[in-house]
């Protein structure tokens, strides 16, 4: 996004307020220091719809757009959407109103931070979703187990050393559990993986992003849980790039 249009977004989002100057210089001086401008403005626009976000919740990128569009294209929901490590809940959100009134699933989304399940009740309660807080499938109810149709996860993937070189943006003003994905950025992937069949369906997926030089390792772990894996690259769709694993259970 170009300079001009975070200037007339910032602009935009003080209109109608008083001492609006102040305001908009303010908001401008922590936008020049590095603080995200989707934090500034407390919403993101994912997959066409603006979702709550505020300081120190991940923001959403656009690239993760392929995630919704691949889960929809996989077999339609029909009972239950679970999204872990759901942020502000964008991605399970977005999934939910692209199947436009196709299936009558309920969505679960779980987060370990108690931010982002603040922002991602906010979005989700009107869609109807459920949060919950906690690590991964631990706060899910069990009667869940063995009935989940597609199972979304934006685990964290960046490995550890190079948290350092990212953007200020997300280095200085998201959490770094959101981030940091371990030595190879597949710590946290591995738990999820391992666990996923106990909880799809037979012909369940789970769906998730890595970089695109896991993909390898990411499949791997894919194949040792038993699980059929497949890798969606973003000159695959139209949009803004990613790299999304599917892995499927057997029928």
């Amino acid at each position: 996004m170009f300079a001009e249009d975070e200037a007339r977004l910032l602009l935009d989002h003080t209109d109608g307020r008083a001492a609006v100057p102040d305001e908009l210089e303010a908001l401008v001086a922590r936008r020049v220091a590095g603080e995200p401008l989707e934090h500034l403005l407390g919403w993101v626009e994912l997959a066409g719809h603006r979702w709550s976000v505020g300081p120190g919740v991940f923001v959403p990128r656009r690239r993760s757009e392929l995630l919704v569009r691949t889960a929809l294209r996989v077999t339609p929901p029909t009972e239950v959407v679970v999204d872990l490590c759901c942020g502000c809940g964008a991605v399970g959100g977005a999934v939910l109103l692209g199947l436009d009134g196709r299936s009558s699933a309920a969505l679960h989304a779980s987060d370990l931070d108690p931010a982002a399940v603040a922002h991602a009740r906010r979005n989700l309660a009107p869609l109807g979703g459920t949060v919950h807080q906690g690590d991964l499938f631990d706060p899910l109810p069990a009667a869940l187990r063995g009935r989940v149709d597609v199972l979304l996860c934006h685990a964290p993937y960046v490995p550890t050393a190079a948290i350092a070189g990212m953007p200020p943006e997300a280095r200085d003003h998201e959490p770094v559990v959101a981030l940091d994905g371990g030595s190879d950025g597949l710590d946290v992937l591995r738990r999820v993986v391992a666990d996923a069949p106990a909880w799809l369906r037979p012909g369940g997926s789970l769906l998730f992003e890595v970089g695109t030089d896991q993909t390898g390792g990411a499949l791997a772990l894919v194949a040792a849980a038993a699980l059929r894996g497949r890798v969606v690259h973003a000159e695959d769709d139209d949009g803004p790039g990613g790299t999304v694993v599917v892995a499927a259970a057997g029928t």
